[in-house]
């Protein structure tokens, strides 16, 4: 069978969306308002921040407005991997700040289960599986990879298996795996756009208010309060948290720290009990591959394949928009990619092809920043692993706006910003060497050239 005949039933739309269950969005904000805080975005950030500081003061006013609908970009179009590591890795986490790393490490943790207890308190039903995840390797020079980051990871708290050819391939039976590492307790597989839903419909709940259809076009600072415009009003603010994540920040200081990078993703028809059974899977982690053009993957609660990852596509000038949320050259490749490493699943159809743009920095996690003597606070740069470390980044932003010192405040990770990415053309050409340079470097058992250790040097290097 070609790959390629997989697709031709595909729908361009994202599976998590494609939900009968989808919300009615609220209405669109008209006339002007008042509260004491603004959230600006209706993705995770966002909702986790309205939700916090409710949760934390009830007599709180709390409007959230939202461009689009909540949950419409990376939070109802990613993967689903709800992680504990708030440094996108801990091997990127010890690079960076290896003086504080157990207490990342520690946060992480609490942070995930902070949201599995968030879950259960608001009764949000959003196919939560704490099943852990595994990484895999293809290629023979990267078990070596994988035995030093298990090490690491038991050092700092972690429950790490790893696993040989035959040990994997009994997880999940691929000719591809030649080992893997199976971090069991610090990551859960979940629905995403039911994950925003649920978390909607707790800010309902708990008194915020939501206005949907509604961008917020410029923040200004008057004396003691913020305004934010839209285009059919104002709100005013005591505080506004500003969660706009790879969409352009209201804060023009802010846009050359992050730069959109798209991601593409197919899902597979709901596999038969059959074709899993020559899977195998039975304990059902989402995997990774440990290729730099690397792959993620995981089963749906309806026992479908989702597929997705190797290209990241920059965009001249950063430029988000729905057109590129499709790119039939990606999916040809990734249908490629799915079969060849499982062959046993051939004939199986992929049923939807979709994008989405990710707010990545340089490096390659959450950083933090105030303005308006204290009264705005930023979060952006998830990089991909946002799922988990955005309530993080909620609760870091409401610590931030109330001016008081936590261990989440103290953190250096907060309190430095990443470097910037240089304005165009320097952007587009630095970073599509450095993808050149990654892609290479999967090609030469894992050897990285001048280009990427400069960047090493400089902090900016990313091998995962």
């Amino acid at each position: 069978m070609n790959p390629l005949a997989s697709l031709a039933d595909a729908v361009p739309t994202p599976f998590w969306l494609d939900d009968p269950q989808r919300p009615e969005p609220h209405p669109t904000l008209i006339g002007g308002t008042r509260c004491d805080l603004l959230v600006v975005g209706g993705g995770y950030t966002g909702l986790w921040t309205a939700l916090v500081a409710k949760e934390r003061d009830p007599d709180l006013d709390v409007v959230l407005i939202e461009a689009d609908r909540i949950g419409g970009a990376a939070s109802g179009r990613n993967g689903g991997f709800c992680e504990a590591s708030l440094t996108h890795g801990l091997g990127n986490g010890l690079q960076r700040w290896p003086d504080e790393i157990g207490l990342l490490e520690r946060l992480g943790r609490e942070n995930l289960q902070a949201i599995e207890d968030t879950l259960v308190r608001h009764d949000i039903d959003c196919s939560w599986e704490r099943t852990g995840s595994l990484v895999v390797a293809t290629e023979p020079y990267q078990l070596d990879g994988l035995a030093e980051e298990a090490e690491a990871s038991a050092r700092y708290g972690g429950n790490p298996l790893l696993l040989d050819a035959r040990a994997v391939r009994t997880e999940i039976d691929s000719p591809t795996f030649l080992g893997g590492l199976w971090a069991r307790d610090d990551v859960a597989m979940v629905n995403p756009a039911r994950l925003a839903w649920g978390l909607k419909r707790a800010c309902l709940g708990l008194g915020v208010r939501v206005y949907e259809h509604t961008p917020a076009t410029r923040l200004d600072g008057h004396g003691t309060v913020i305004t934010v415009r839209t285009p059919y009003g104002r709100v005013t603010a005591r505080n506004a948290a500003l969660a706009t994540n790879a969409h352009p920040s209201l804060l023009r200081r802010h846009r050359l720290y992050t730069v959109p990078v798209y991601d593409y993703a197919l899902m597979t028809e709901p596999l038969t009990e059959t074709q899993l059974a020559s899977v195998g899977w039975r304990n059902r982690q989402g995997f990774a591959d440990c290729a730099n053009k690397f792959h993620y993957v995981r089963l749906s609660a309806d026992n479908r394949i989702l597929w997705g990852g190797y290209d990241a596509v920059y965009r001249y000038a950063g430029r988000v928009r729905a057109e590129h949320d499709q790119r039939p050259e990606t999916f040809a490749t990734l249908a490629r990619n799915f079969f060849t490493t499982f062959p046993q699943l051939e004939g199986v159809e992929f049923t939807h092809a979709w994008g989405g743009a990710i707010d990545t920095s340089t490096r390659f996690c959450v950083f933090f920043d105030t303005s308006h003597q204290g009264k705005v606070a930023y979060a952006a740069g998830f990089t991909g692993l946002g799922v988990g470390a955005s309530r993080f980044g909620a609760e870091t932003m409401l610590d931030l706006l109330a001016g008081t010192r936590t261990e989440r405040t103290g953190l250096e990770l907060v309190r430095r910003k990443p470097l910037p990415f240089p304005p165009e053309p320097a952007r587009a050409l630095g970073i599509g060497i450095t993808q050149w340079s990654m892609a290479r470097a999967d090609r030469h058992q894992g050897r990285r050239n001048a280009w990427l250790k400069t960047l090493d040097r400089f902090g900016l290097g990313f091998d995962s």
